[in-house]
C-alpha cells in the first residue's frame, strides 16, 4: 500500500516532520510516500495561501506519475479537498476531517489547538462544511505561527498545553484536537498536561486512509465528486500533465 502525504506549504523540513509522523504510525507494509509542492508560500496562514495551496496540492499530486492507494492532505483547515476528491478515485483524506472524525469517538465534545488567530475561522468553516462542527467547543489559537512551531520545542509545547489546558477546563472539551500538520508528535506532551486525549491529525489520517484502502473503498464518482470536464486550462498543469475524464490519477 502506497500513501501519498501531501504538505500544504513548499517548507521542506516541515514535510520532513510530517512524513515522520505518518511513518511513525503506518502499517509496516504501508510505504509513505512525502510531497511538497512545486509552487505556494513557505506557511499557509490565511485564505489567500490557502487557495494557493489548493492549487499547488493539486499540481503536485497530477505531477506523481507512480502508482498510489490513498491520498492524505496535510494542512489544517485548509482549502482544496473537493479538488482533489476529483481528479483521485482513490481515497482522499483531510488531516482536519481525520482528527474530528476521530475526536468524536473519544468524547462529546473536543476543542482544537491551533497556530494564529487568523486561521481559527478557516478551520471552523472546514469543521462546519464536513458537518463536524457541532461537537467543537471551541477553536483556540496559540499565537505561534506555522514556522514557529519547529524553532524552540520547549516553547511551542508551553504556548499549545496552555490553551489546550483552558479548553478543558473552560470550554469543558474532553478531546484536544491538534490544529496543525507542524504539530504532529506534540501529542503525548500535550496529554500529560490535559489529562484528556490529544489527537493529531496526520496519524488519524494516515489510520483512515489504510483502513479504507483494506477495505476496498474509492472515492464515489456518482455526482459531487466526479471527475472535470475535459476542457483545455491554460498553463496548468504546470508540468504539462494530460488530463481527461477516463484517466483518473492512482488507476494504474
Amino acid at each position: 500500500m502506497r500513501i501519498l502525504v501531501v504538505n500544504v506549504n513548499t517548507t521542506a523540513t516541515m514535510t520532513q516532520s510530517i512524513a515522520d509522523a505518518a511513518k511513525a504510525v503506518a502499517n509496516k507494509k504501508t510505504e509513505i510516500v512525502e510531497l511538497t509542492p512545486f509552487i505556494g508560500a513557505d506557511s499557509v496562514e490565511g485564505n489567500y495561501e490557502s487557495y494557493l495551496s489548493a492549487v499547488a496540492v493539486m499540481d503536485r499530486v497530477l505531477a506523481y506519475e507512480d502508482h498510489y492507494d490513498a491520498v492524505i492532505q496535510a494542512g489544517f483547515g485548509e482549502h482544496g479537498k473537493e479538488g482533489l476528491m476529483e481528479i483521485c478515485d482513490v481515497p482522499v483524506i483531510d488531516i482536519t476531517e481525520a482528527a474530528a472524525h476521530t475526536a468524536m469517538l473519544l468524547g462529546y465534545r473536543f476543542s482544537v489547538v491551533t497556530t494564529l488567530d487568523r486561521a481559527c475561522p478557516l478551520i471552523e468553516e472546514r469543521l462546519l462544511l464536513a458537518g463536524l462542527h457541532q461537537h467543537c467547543a471551541s477553536v483556540r489559537a496559540s499565537g505561534l505561527s506555522v514556522l514557529e512551531l519547529e524553532e524552540d520545542p520547549s516553547l511551542v509545547s508551553q504556548a499549545i498545553a496552555q490553551e489546550a489546558k483552558k479548553a478543558v477546563e473552560e470550554d469543558k472539551a474532553e478531546v484536544i484536537v491538534l490544529g496543525c500538520g507542524g504539530m504532529a508528535g506534540l501529542d503525548k506532551k500535550i496529554a500529560e498536561v490535559t489529562h484528556a486525549p490529544v489527537v493529531d491529525g496526520v496519524s488519524c489520517a494516515v489510520k483512515l486512509a489504510e483502513s479504507m484502502v483494506t477495505l476496498g473503498l474509492r472515492t464515489s464518482k456518482v455526482r459531487t465528486y466526479a471527475p472535470p470536464r475535459p476542457k483545455n486550462v491554460q498553463y496548468w498543469p504546470l508540468h504539462r500533465h494530460i488530463f481527461s475524464s477516463n484517466t483518473l490519477k492512482g488507476d494504474n
